[in-house]
């Protein structure tokens, strides 16, 4: 039974909207897909904004075989004071945890906390990142065992990582992001770094969208109207019918083998 820590980034109140109108928290997705590969893994979950646990899980960060660090809509360079929570626990979790995976905002918090630099980006995903090419140091790692070259995947986010921290290598890229996934050891912990989410459906990725349609059009301006949402939907729907939940998650498999 391996024992995992999942971090949620969201904050308490982002959660509660998202239950509020039946729409599964990025740990309820990421439980969902980790257990389908295996039922042999426990659980905890912590959010290092706001739970009064944290200096507990601190203190009992070596006991786990993996750490899972989900997505967020914060920004990190909004420094706010939960924002430089999430980054001072990151940096306890790379001092005493040997394995990390760390997905969108997962990652872009780890590249932080161990030097590197992230900014908004040029573009942006929304509900989908398209055409992913793996590096050559990307198919020579085991993060992309088993995976297509060149992949579209699940992806929601408008911030990407400028700068790597030391050491750190990039497996793959994009148009959009050049930094899509990454991998680099600090301490005598190892961090797989994904930016988009191969742990959450294309029909979630519809429900943020229209969650944050008002959002997307008015604030973000990524849309000019309810009429380019459903465009977009229309093109997400039709990835739905030749996507494969297999190939989409490959990268989870690879990363909880890794943990033996």
């Amino acid at each position: 039974m391996k024992k995992l820590l999942i971090v949620e980034g969201n904050l308490r109140e982002e959660n509660i909207s998202f239950s509020g109108v039946g729409i599964q928290t990025h740990t309820e997705s990421l439980k969902d897909s980790l257990n389908y590969y295996t039922k042999e893994l426990k659980f905890d979950v912590v959010n290092p904004s706001s739970d009064e646990s944290l200096d507990t899980i601190k203190n009992n960060l070596s006991k786990y075989d993996g750490l899972i660090w989900g997505g967020s809509s914060l920004n990190i360079y909004n420094d706010t004071p939960e924002i430089r929570k999430q980054i001072e626990f990151m940096k306890e979790c790379q001092k005493k945890v040997k394995n990390i995976l760390a997905i969108c905002w997962g990652m872009q918090v780890a590249v932080t906390a161990a030097g590197g630099e992230v900014k908004k980006a040029d573009g942006s995903h929304i509900g989908i990142a398209n055409e992913i090419i793996i590096n050559k140091n990307g198919l020579n790692h085991p993060l992309y065992k088993n995976k297509e070259n060149k992949f579209n995947s699940p992806a929601f986010n408008f911030d990407e990582v400028k700068t790597l921290p030391e050491n750190a290598i990039c497996l793959a890229s994009n148009k959009i992001n050049k930094v899509q996934s990454l991998y680099f050891k600090v301490n005598e912990t190892n961090v797989w770094g994904l930016q988009y989410h191969p742990e959450i459906t294309y029909e979630k990725m519809i429900s943020l969208i229209e969650f944050r349609k008002d959002r997307l059009i008015e604030n973000r301006k990524v849309f000019k109207s309810e009429s380019d949402v459903k465009n977009h939907v229309s093109f997400i729907k039709n990835e739905i019918s030749i996507s494969n939940k297999e190939k989409r998650m490959v990268e989870l498999k690879n990363w909880l083998n890794s943990l033996n």
